[in-house]
């Protein structure tokens, strides 16, 4: 049985004590759920593959409680220090160099000399890590593919039984996933719009980012074709839907379930994967989605729908 845990000083101490001993724990952050285990621990970061049936060449972001932290795993330097001392914490993760003796499991950075780091900025979240005093490993709490948690509940029923327990803080106020970024000898590549506008880091950098390259294999998260994908066969940008489509609206449309009556992006994100979900809790069996503008928040909403369309089992 999957243990529901609260969010108070016993859930947390609770919690803390199964990932130290190896456990599976999921916990919000103000992105999504995320699956925590022990970075360090082969067995635990296993668990995690096997529970979410995630591909092994997938590699995981491991969360830490402080920016402090971050320099015992990898090197932080220029642009990526100011990234970190500007957003941390906050919606972003940097992938950077990996410090020899770092001590995480290679099963966590899928074998890269790189690793994906993030420090969480929602309270509980950091209360867990630091009272786990380990970095914690942790994708997305939903089994590979789907769409992915923003409640203790949305985690139970994709993954109740197969985990230890869920820290129940409740819903998560940003809805989609980090913004992945990694800092080269050319500039600061985008590798997954997310949670932190690419406005905002622009506007921190003074420049524009790269865009993400075509590869073969991921070296973040969030990167396989097929993704976030619900039950049902998703199209977007749908100003007429079918008629045996559910329609999934934006700013006023129409429909049974709207993410942002009033057109507001950070509404919109918020409700994408609570509204899936509930798309999928329903047995819609296609779904049409409205457009949404690709700016802001759009631009890790529109990412999230073209991944949720895109055909299964692809990359």
């Amino acid at each position: 049985m999957t243990e529901r845990l609260a969010a108070d000083a016993d859930g947390i101490a609770r919690a803390a004590s199964l990932l130290r001993g190896g456990g599976l724990v999921a916990f919000p952050t103000e992105t999504v759920y995320g699956l925590g285990a022990d970075a360090r621990s082969d067995r635990a970061v296993a668990a995690i593959f096997a529970a979410k049936d995630r591909p092994r060449f997938n590699p995981l972001i491991v969360h830490l409680p402080q920016m402090d932290a971050a320099h015992d795993l990898a090197t932080l330097n220029g642009e990526a220090d100011r990234l970190a001392r500007a957003f941390w914490p906050g919606p972003l993760t940097l992938v950077l160099p990996l410090r020899t003796g770092a001590g995480l499991s290679p099963l966590v950075t899928a074998g890269l000399a790189t690793v994906a780091l993030r420090v969480p900025a929602a309270p509980l979240a950091r209360d867990l890590l630091a009272r786990a005093g380990i970095p914690v490993a942790a994708p997305s709490a939903n089994p590979s593919g789907r769409v992915s948690a923003v409640t203790a509940d949305h985690v139970l029923r994709g993954l109740g039984g197969r985990i230890d327990a869920v820290l129940d803080g409740g819903p998560c106020p940003v809805g989609v996933e980090s913004t992945i970024l990694a800092v080269t000898d050319e500039g600061t590549r985008l590798l997954r719009p997310g949670g932190l506008p690419v406005e905002a880091v622009e506007a921190c950098l003074g420049a524009s980012l790269l865009p993400p390259e075509k590869t073969h294999r991921p070296n973040a998260p969030g990167q396989l074709a097929s993704h976030y994908a619900p039950a049902g066969r998703l199209r977007m940008n749908v100003t007429d839907p079918e008629r045996d489509e559910v329609l999934l609206a934006f700013g006023g449309t129409g429909g049974d379930l709207d993410l942002s009556p009033t057109g507001d992006l950070a509404e919109a994100a918020a409700n994408l994967f609570r509204h899936l979900q509930e798309l999928d809790r329903r047995g819609a069996a296609r779904i049409a989605v409205s457009p949404v503008p690709d700016r802001g928040l759009g631009l890790a909403i529109n990412d999230r729908l073209r991944r949720a369309a895109a055909p299964r089992g692809s990359f």
